[in-house]
């Protein structure tokens, strides 16, 4: 109101200019009470006035040279000598230190000093300022540890990591890279990394790379690069940018990797874009810190206990966007949220009761956003000092790296159980083809002669294939069974699929297809689909126990950068979408998050193993795809299913196989079997001498060697993967070599191999999976001898 001594937001002041005793009053209370300490000193460098804040802060005085008792002693010799020459120099101080405070503990301060000299440039005074950067150097030393963190997580992994600067000259490679390649660190930064190309390889990947620098589009390539033993090995390059606000590129990162591609490229671009995520984290706070300390830059204020601003420095504008002059004369509920003005005046009921720290609120801004700011505030003679911290983009980026942090952490930890579960299921599969191996060659001595020995044999089968198809799910979900991709269009697959649905649902259930017209088609493994959709219409059905409604749908569907940012290891992209909604019991969210955990279950003891849906996951994620669950508890559930949709033509089916008997062999045929494993040896090379053929066999790759030589008319050599010495792989390479056109056929009951790649065997590898039965191996060793 006029006459009220508030000078007038529109620059008629209304009151009489305030004399210079009021003035400097004003002036001693801003630099007594000020959240920073502030000194002077003669030009003997003796401090003779020193600020309220040092006694709050120490509980002692400070003129003369006490200062120096709450100095810590570590730091008092340095301190003193620095301080002896800049007084005799008349050079400013800036340096810091740790200094005791009241409770006994140390926090380090910033302490600078400059003197005021006469017109002949002797000292007069000294003028100082203490402030507190304990918690500054903390935040520093904590980015520091992440970014080293991080550093260590990109040097660790089991795949090779870069990044480039907008214009395409790499400035970073993780130790992954230089251990494939053998160069030096740094010595193939900027353009160099091309002369490892191969050189039939160069002209075409920098072709793809100029166009992604030209276009800002993901890089993707396939090129053989040079391994440090000297040969070029083929290498799926893949490279994703990263914007700034306004879409400009300021960085590219990417991938480069010989084995398990599309996962491995997948978590790649997750990782590097929580790297950039902590980066711009890191640079936030560097230039927050800045900003803060070094300029100044926080919210000062003086407020009268009506609660009305008396003065406000010009860091309101840069901060909030108000300029002094609106700000002077305004009640500071002005600038707050209207839910919160109750908790505001309770604040500054506080400050009368004691200093107030560290207290966040929510503060307008002029433009109507909203701004965290972080308060410290003090009173003396009725009004308010107060200091205030822009701790927006803190909270911010805090809550971003939370989010980043539990997303990885829920990959590692399916990853890490994937792994435990694809070991067990080997050892596994080892022991399941000694049983069905032997029950099957039993069955056949057994005959029809004694039917409850024939009863017994065959419950016994039966409990071994059930065993079989257990292990099987824990391969699906460590993504390790064996894959026939096909070109499948999911219409026609869910159509087909229907009979065995509305069988499995029974008739409380109705069934319902939304198939979408000019669906695309996905690249998968049919049957590892149809699984997929049984499984999860039985856990539908399960869910509907007095009947529901389930719903089969298909569409086309893409997959933002956003998307695949929120979803660890999930390319952005097109994919066929199938979904499976029922109208059941739902559930709730964390029931959900654990869903896909193998042997989780919300079913009674013996209702279920746990690993339907596991075994959907690892399907889909070895397909490259994606599953989500919606769910609500008593509004049903929804699993989508998202696979890549097909690019190229497609590639041809595998052949399937007429009627007949069990194909045998002859005696002139002769089968080369190693195993390491005693049963399994026994059992592969009784029913192969049953089949008709000639044995020999060996427990390792150097015995198989041997006789090999020995015997020129070895026909096929028949070998596990996973040996100890010289594995599957590298026996069949030599045993090539020294009889070419020698055919070869591999066995394993684990896909992670030399000749398995993302479940799918290597272009002209012959492989069984274990277990596997009699007829089963004869049918395969028949199609490998009888090949052209």
């Amino acid at each position: 109101m006029p006459g009220d001594g508030v000078p007038d937001p529109g620059g008629r002041d209304r009151r009489p200019a305030p004399d210079a005793a009021e003035a400097l009053a004003d002036l001693r209370h801003t630099i007594q009470f000020n959240p920073q300490v502030m000194w002077t000193a003669g030009p003997d460098g003796m401090v003779d006035a020193m600020g309220q804040r040092w006694e709050d802060w120490t509980g002692t005085g400070a003129l003369g040279t006490s200062w120096d008792a709450a100095i810590h002693r570590d730091d008092l010799p340095g301190l003193t000598q620095l301080w002896g020459v800049a007084v005799a120099a008349g050079a400013p101080l800036d340096t810091e230190y740790r200094l005791r405070m009241r409770d006994g503990a140390y926090r380090w301060m910033r302490a600078r000093a400059q003197p005021r000299r006469d017109a002949a440039g002797a000292v007069l005074k000294w003028y100082g300022c203490i402030e507190d950067v304990h918690d500054a150097r903390e935040a520093q030393a904590a980015l520091a540890a992440n970014e080293a963190r991080l550093r260590g997580v990109m040097d660790s992994i089991d795949h090779m990591v870069w990044s480039a600067l907008p214009d395409g000259q790499h400035d970073y490679f993780n130790q992954r890279w230089y251990g494939f390649t053998g160069v030096a660190p740094g010595s193939v930064d900027g353009e160099g990394w091309a002369g490892l190309f191969h050189p039939d390889d160069r002209a075409r990947a920098w072709a793809a790379w100029r166009h992604s620098l030209r276009t800002g589009e993901p890089y993707r390539i396939e090129y053989r690069l040079r391994h440090h033993g000297g040969q070029h090995r083929w290498v799926l390059g893949r490279a994703q940018p990263v914007r700034d606000a306004g879409g400009a590129i300021v960085r590219w990162y990417g991938t480069g990797t010989g084995t398990d591609i599309e996962d491995i490229v997948a978590a790649r671009d997750v990782l590097a874009r929580s790297r950039d995520e902590l980066e711009a984290l890191v640079r936030e706070r560097t230039a927050e810190r800045d900003r803060t300390w070094a300029n100044t830059q926080d919210l000062l204020s003086i407020m009268g206990a009506d609660g009305v601003y008396r003065a406000a420095n010009p860091a309101w504008a840069k901060v909030l966007g108000w300029p002094p002059g609106e700000v002077v004369g305004s009640h500071f509920l002005r600038f707050r949220l209207g839910a919160e003005h109750g908790m505001a005046l309770g604040a500054l009921a506080a400050v009368w009761a004691g200093p107030v720290r560290d207290h966040a609120v929510q503060m307008l801004h002029r433009d109507g956003s909203v701004r965290w700011v972080s308060w410290m505030a003090t009173q003396d003679g009725g009004q308010v000092y107060s200091s205030g911290r822009d701790v927006t983009a803190e909270r911010e980026a805090q809550r971003a790296l939370q989010a980043a942090e539990a997303t990885l952490r829920q990959s590692q930890k399916m990853e890490a159980v994937g792994q435990l579960t694809g070991g067990i299921a080997h050892d596994f599969n080892n022991m399941l083809t000694v049983v069905i191996g032997s029950l099957d060659l039993l069955g056949r001595r057994l005959g029809d002669g004694d039917p409850r020995a024939r009863r017994l044999a065959d419950a016994a089968m039966e409990g071994a294939r059930r065993a079989a198809a257990l292990t099987a799910r824990l391969l699906a979900f460590s993504r390790q069974q064996p894959l026939q991709p096909e070109s499948i269009d999911a219409n026609t697959l869910v159509a087909g699929m229907s009979d065995l649905l509305r069988g499995s649902l029974g008739a409380d259930i109705r069934l319902e297809a939304v198939l979408a017209g000019g669906l695309w088609r996905t690249l998968a493994d049919p049957n590892g689909l149809e699984n997929a959709i049984l499984n999860l219409a039985v856990n539908a059905r399960d869910a509907m126990p007095a009947g529901g409604r389930l719903t089969v749908e298909t569409g086309n569907a893409h997959l933002d950068e956003r998307h695949a940012a929120e979803h660890l290891g999930v390319p952005a992209g097109q994919y066929v979408l199938v979904a499976v909604t029922d109208t059941g019991t739902g559930m709730a969210a964390d029931v959900a998050a654990r869903a896909f955990d193998p042997f989780f279950t919300t079913k009674e003891v013996g209702k279920g193993t746990g690993l339907g849906l596991s075994q959907v996951y690892g399907f889909v994620k070895q397909s490259g795809g994606h599953v989500k669950i919606h769910s609500e508890p008593g509004q049903g559930t929804a699993v989508k299913v998202y696979l890549p949709r097909q690019a190229g033509d497609a590639p041809e089916g595998p052949a399937r196989g007429g009627g007949g008997g069990m194909p045998t062999g002859e005696p002139h045929e002769v089968v080369l079997v190693v195993e390491d494993e005693p049963g399994v040896r026994g059992v592969s090379t009784g029913a192969l001498a049953g089949l008709g053929y000639r044995v020999l066999e060996a427990d390792c790759g150097a015995a198989a060697l041997r006789l090999l030589d020995r015997h020129p008319e070895v026909s096929v050599l028949f070998t596990d993967m996973m040996m100890p010495g010289m594995n599957g792989r590298a026996l069949a390479d030599e045993a090539v070599r020294r009889r070419p056109g020698l055919r070869v056929l591999f066995t394993t009951g684990y896909t992670r191999d030399a000749v398995v790649h993302n479940g799918v065997p290597d272009p002209g590898v012959q492989l069984i999976g274990k277990p596997f039965t009699v007829a089963a191996l004869a049918a395969k060793l028949r199609e490998v001898l009888d090949a052209a």
